[in-house]
């Protein structure tokens, strides 16, 4: 260890990262290691009292569909709805396998996201033919998986002028 206290950003850090994990007492033995470098090490050495598990889950988020609002009020839901929300970024998923968009749109979000956008534009496409491709339909399955569910608010179908039914609005959380 260097001696020197972290850094205001580093305490930041370190509380953001740690804030879900909860600390329970447990008496089941840690797993082996290995054997030790020393007998006299080896005596130092005792199991740790604590494991970690996920904090406790909180009250489950409502699925998010196109058009359905929980959690933010009217006037901005409706904004939302009528594209008067602005734009601050976009990503078009045209041309793109599931697995890479998938990994896009996750990308994507979380950078929305940390950068502070409140409403970002996603282009699925509306499929061969109009009927709906892959990436029109699990777009909304993939939005309400973790780690998205819980930075969006809410999602709504884009304006003709933005994509139609073939792109979502979607209304990020504010960083706290």
């Amino acid at each position: 260890m260097s001696g020197r206290r972290p850094s205001r950003d580093e305490s930041a850090l370190f509380r953001s990262v740690m804030r879900d994990v909860a600390l329970r007492r447990t008496d089941a033995p840690l797993p082996d290691a290995g054997p030790p470098a020393s007998a006299a090490r080896a005596k130092k050495l005792k199991p740790a009292p604590f494991a970690t598990e996920p904090a406790p889950a909180r009250a489950a988020l409502p699925d998010l569909t196109p058009g359905a609002f929980a959690g933010i009020d009217k006037r901005s839901a409706l904004r939302l709805k009528r594209g008067q929300t602005p734009i601050e970024d976009r990503l078009d998923l045209h041309g793109m396998i599931q697995a890479e968009a998938h990994r896009a749109l996750n990308d994507f979000v979380a950078e929305a996201e940390a950068a502070g956008n409140r409403c970002v534009l996603v282009i699925t496409g509306k499929g061969r033919g109009g009927s709906g491709g892959v990436l029109w339909r699990m777009v909304p399955h993939w939005l309400n998986q973790a780690p998205l569910r819980s930075l969006i608010l809410g999602v709504a179908q884009a304006q003709p002028r933005d994509g139609g039914s073939g792109a979502l609005y979607l209304l990020l959380r504010r960083r706290r």
